[in-house]
């Protein structure tokens, strides 16, 4: 019987790991470094769908206000490459490390992209 759970376990979690895998971010941090308080930084995450169907993004979550991801929700097809963008105003001084969470249809694990940095003072 815990033999049979083992396998069960694993033939899981491979399905996850497999499902994660169709989805390839070039990066899923970025340090903006030191940024001034009150101006805006962006980046931009790409990804390429390694899959065989097409990836579409379900949604993209920032934990707080101040930071915010733009994306398109077109269907991105095998092979292809899309993106998101991720603004942070930096709206209070010191050091800060904010998550996204990126969720794709289909998929049932979420990707979480991070940016970081330090405000100062201007």
């Amino acid at each position: 019987m815990k033999k049979l759970a083992f396998i069960l376990s694993f033939i899981l979690i491979l399905t996850g790991l497999q499902a994660q895998s169709e989805i390839k971010f070039d990066k899923t941090n970025h340090n903006f470094g030191k940024i001034k308080k009150g101006i805006n930084k962006s980046v931009v995450f790409n990804f390429t769908n390694t899959g065989a169907k097409p990836a579409v993004i379900e949604f993209a979550q920032a934990e707080c206000g101040c930071t915010t991801p733009e994306y398109k929700q077109n269907p991105v097809l095998k092979g292809q490459r899309g993106n998101i963008k991720v603004t942070y105003t930096a709206p209070f001084s010191g050091v800060f490390k904010k998550n996204v969470t990126v969720k794709f249809a289909g998929i049932k694990t979420p990707i979480e992209l991070t940016i970081e940095g330090e405000v100062i003072l201007k």
